[in-house]
């Protein structure tokens, strides 16, 4: 597994400086995964078939045209039968897929009613001859073990032009949350646990929303009403009432856990609101499973749209179920948002990177999907993730004084052009490190932990860089996916950067990405994200009560899907793809008192820098949400 995360002790000197002071990096195994050979032929697994779209052209065009405010298909959203009738596959399509399916022994388990994709089951041997591969058990450095192709798999002929990929035929857990617990423990007194019952009160008055602590690491989603206005449209009545949020995750959770959290800030929620989707058996329960990402996904997703109903699908952390969670959500057509706060470096599906075996036709499969939640007007919103701009240096590590440095790159499925991808700040906060001199944020900032190491250079001579290096919100360019026609008119679009190179030799990698490519610039929105100015929330199986100082993405983009469960509500109807709607809107109207969004003109994530206009270290900025609901009503 390409991912895997540990932790890291600094040298004895560093440490004796840095009494209690705790840093988290990242880094692969010691090698790549050993190959432990063939497969027991025998042994039953479920793989889906996704099956390609007709006529993709043609429903960009209508997607368009849905949020295209004055076109007649404005807001005249499909349903899940009306998109597989025009776009999905054929009826002699999956005449055929059947026949093919009954030739080779397979078992049909399920054709999901969009037509995007058929659920099958057999041996491993069987799907060894029907994609001519060989599936082979691999051992990680840590210890664990997982099946897939040693090669990648030859898609029949006789389903030529229907089958996108079999995807199922690999076992391997290679996506993670984009949570960061926060680099520095709270400090003692009254910043910790300020809603504690008989803590001391925050450090100033809290105004504003109720359930806001006003406490930076301790903040609720009372707190992000207050900083990004959402404040106005509570007042309204408007509370996301006749919406329906969508999590897409894979780890199962506590639903307790969220109630806890709501009841303890002092939230007053619909009751019962909370429905559980387990796909193809449902993800994992547990603190290392990552239950942790889901709780906090439902509890600010739901904490912000207090009176909308929640449905949580989840699914194992495999490659069929990462894409059938998205499928099924999308499919069932009940959700009117849907956020994901998993994901993986977008040039880890590349064959450069898996032994020459392609895993692109995965990102592909999960581009059909989105391109039906768009029509069917599910806002979709995933993280753009934690690692800076550097978005492999989470699972592989790195370092700028390396002689290779690490490349560039862009997180999936954030970088997909039909989904709002989710930045992160750092909201204005004062600090102090390891006993050293209080120092402040003044003004919002593009999320990057490079501050904490100019503090440490500049009040201690100790230069921590390579520790806190690239924590920060994901942003760049995609080497995938083009620039989309949203992202034509704003100005501060970046190509990729050339000399990008992924020099991995323990895993045998040595590739250069594309350079000069204009691609797909992430993220789209961000609001603060830094743990260090972060969240509290309530994970039971992560630690009893209120865990303090999280952040990551993760927050970010289940805050999203929560606003647009309000905007749902204000507008009277679903909202749809965002992004269409956004640029032009920020294009057009720019910053100001009256505008929508906030220009982020400072700090960076580690490569690019907040500057006026769009940047990929926060997008188009942070949001002023009632002004947001205001311009959708009105233009």
């Amino acid at each position: 597994m390409l991912t895997h995360l540990h932790r890291k002790s600094l040298a004895t000197s560093l440490a004796l400086l840095l009494c209690g002071f705790a840093t988290t990096s990242f880094a692969a195994g010691d090698s790549a995964p050993t190959d432990l050979g063939a497969s027991n032929p025998g042994q039953t697994v479920n793989v889906t078939l996704v099956l390609g779209l007709h006529n993709q052209d043609a429903l960009e065009q209508y997607i368009y045209s849905t949020v295209t405010q004055g076109n007649p298909s404005y807001h005249r959203f499909l349903t899940t039968a009306q998109f597989a009738d025009r776009y999905g596959a054929t009826a002699d399509e999956i005449a055929r897929v059947k026949s093919f399916l009954k030739q080779q022994g397979l078992t049909q388990v399920e054709l999901l009613p969009n037509h995007l994709a058929v659920k099958v089951s057999g041996t491993i041997g069987q799907f060894n001859t029907a994609f001519h591969t060989s599936i082979h058990d691999y051992q990680a450095s840590d210890g664990t073990t997982f099946h897939r192709p040693n090669a990648t798999p030859s898609m029949p002929s006789a389903l030529s032009g229907t089958l996108v990929v079999a995807s199922g035929l690999s076992s391997e857990a290679r996506y993670r949350s984009h949570r960061v617990s926060a680099l520095f423990p709270p400090q003692p007194g009254p910043r910790t646990n300020a809603l504690a019952k008989g803590a001391a009160p925050a450090l100033a008055p809290c105004t504003g929303n109720p359930t806001a602590t006003c406490t930076p690491g301790e903040f609720t989603v009372g707190d992000v009403a207050n900083r990004y206005n959402i404040n106005p449209l509570y007042k309204a009545g408007v509370n996301g009432k006749g919406s329906t949020i969508g999590i897409a995750t894979l780890a199962n959770f506590l639903p307790a856990d969220a109630y806890s959290y709501w009841s303890t800030i002092g939230l007053a929620v619909k009751p019962n609101r909370i429905t559980q989707v387990h796909v193809d058996g449902g993800g994992p329960l547990g603190s290392n499973a990552g239950s942790g990402e889901t709780s906090l996904d439902v509890e600010q997703s739901g904490g912000l749209a207090p009176w909308a109903n929640i449905i949580v699908y989840d699914a194992p952390n495999t490659d069929a179920g990462f894409f059938d969670v998205f499928n099924q959500a999308v499919s069932d057509n009940k959700v009117d948002s849907l956020s994901v706060s998993w994901g993986s470096p977008e040039i880890f599906y590349f064959p450069q990177l898996n032994g020459g075996v392609d895993f692109t036709d995965e990102l592909l499969a999960f581009h059909q999907v989105f391109l039906e939640a768009a029509a069917q007007g599910i806002s979709m919103f995933a993280t753009s993730g934690d690692s800076g701009a550097y978005d492999t240096v989470r699972g592989l590590g790195g370092s700028l004084t390396d002689p290779v440095p690490p490349p560039l790159t862009a997180d999936a499925p954030g970088s997909d052009p039909y989904i709002t991808t989710a930045g992160g700040t750092t909201v204005p906060f004062s600090f102090s490190f390891s006993g050293g001199p209080t120092a402040s944020i003044s003004k919002e900032s593009v999320w990057g932990w490079d501050y904490i190491s100019k503090y440490f250079q500049t009040n201690f001579g100790v230069d921590i860089t390579d520790e806190v290096f690239s924590v920060g919100g994901g942003g760049g360019v995609s080497v995938f996916w083009s620039l989309p026609r949203y992202q034509q008119f704003t100005s501060g679009i970046r190509k990729s950067e050339k000399n990008q190179t992924l020099f991995f030799p323990a895993f045998g990698i040595n590739y250069t990405l594309p350079g000069n490519y204009r691609g797909r610039n992430v993220p789209d929105i961000s609001l603060n994200a830094d743990p260090e100015s972060g969240y509290s929330f309530v994970s039971s199986l992560d630690g009893a009560g209120l865990l303090t100082f999280e952040g990551g993405t993760s927050f970010v983009a289940p805050q999203l899907n929560g606003i647009s469960a309000l905007l749902k509500q204000s507008t009277r109807g679903r909202v749809g793809f965002w992004n269409p709607q956004v640029y032009p809107l920020q294009n057009i109207f720019g910053y100001g008192p009256f505008s929508p969004f906030t220009d982020i003109r400072a700090g960076d994530n580690w490569f690019y820098n907040g500057v006026n206009g769009y940047d990929p270290g926060a997008g188009i900025g942070t949001l002023n949400v009632t002004n947001l609901a205001l311009f959708l009503s009105v233009f």
